[in-house]
């Protein structure tokens, strides 16, 4: 279960995304307009580490982006990082690439072999906790013998049946394959 704080961050996430696309080789341009578009969590059985993967609409085009937030760097990860977000209640996070992560890989391998989906969401209100529905879900294929993670990093260019993280969301009623695992 990921709790979701009220909370501000500086900068935001879709801010940090943004500034970080045009560097990485997958995709290599500018980005003029950045749209969330949905995001699902997993959980980090340690408790230790935020891992969350967003949908955007980048100039048009659907880009799938994992991340993961940590209270501190991690070690020898510095090529997979964005930068860091101030979290008006956690402080500093230290946001990753998740695919430069091991918590993330060993969680969305975890995900994927045993057939499981997303975490659930619960939300700080005024009111207290509340659970949120999922914009987007997403469910592991139950099989894979492949040990790299493979991030789809533009949704609906590359299918899989087997070893393979599928979702749908708000206008994809048909799953799309988002992560698979290759040998």
């Amino acid at each position: 279960m990921a709790l979701i704080h009220r909370a501000t961050l500086s900068p935001t996430k879709a801010e940090l995304v943004a500034a970080w696309l045009p560097a990485q080789p997958w995709f290599d341009r500018a980005v003029t307009e950045l749209k969330p578009i949905a995001a699902y969590r997993f959980d980090d059985p340690a408790g230790e580490v935020g891992i969350e993967s967003h949908l955007f609409e980048v100039d048009g085009e659907l880009v799938h982006v994992p991340l993961t937030y940590r209270g501190a760097p991690l070690p020898e990860a510095e090529p997979w990082l964005l930068g860091t977000m101030e979290h008006s209640v956690l402080g500093t996070r230290w946001a990753y690439d998740a695919v430069g992560d091991p918590v993330y890989r060993a969680e969305v391998s975890r995900v994927i072999r045993e057939a499981d989906s997303q975490a659930r969401v619960m939300v700080e209100t005024a009111d207290g906790v509340v659970e949120r529905e999922p914009w987007l879900l997403v469910r592991g294929s139950g099989d894979g013998a492949g040990s790299t993670v493979v991030v789809v990093r533009r949704p609906g260019t590359e299918q899989r049946s087997t070893g393979a993280l599928t979702g749908t969301w708000p206008g994809q009623d048909t799953p799309v394959t988002l992560v698979y695992l290759e040998a």
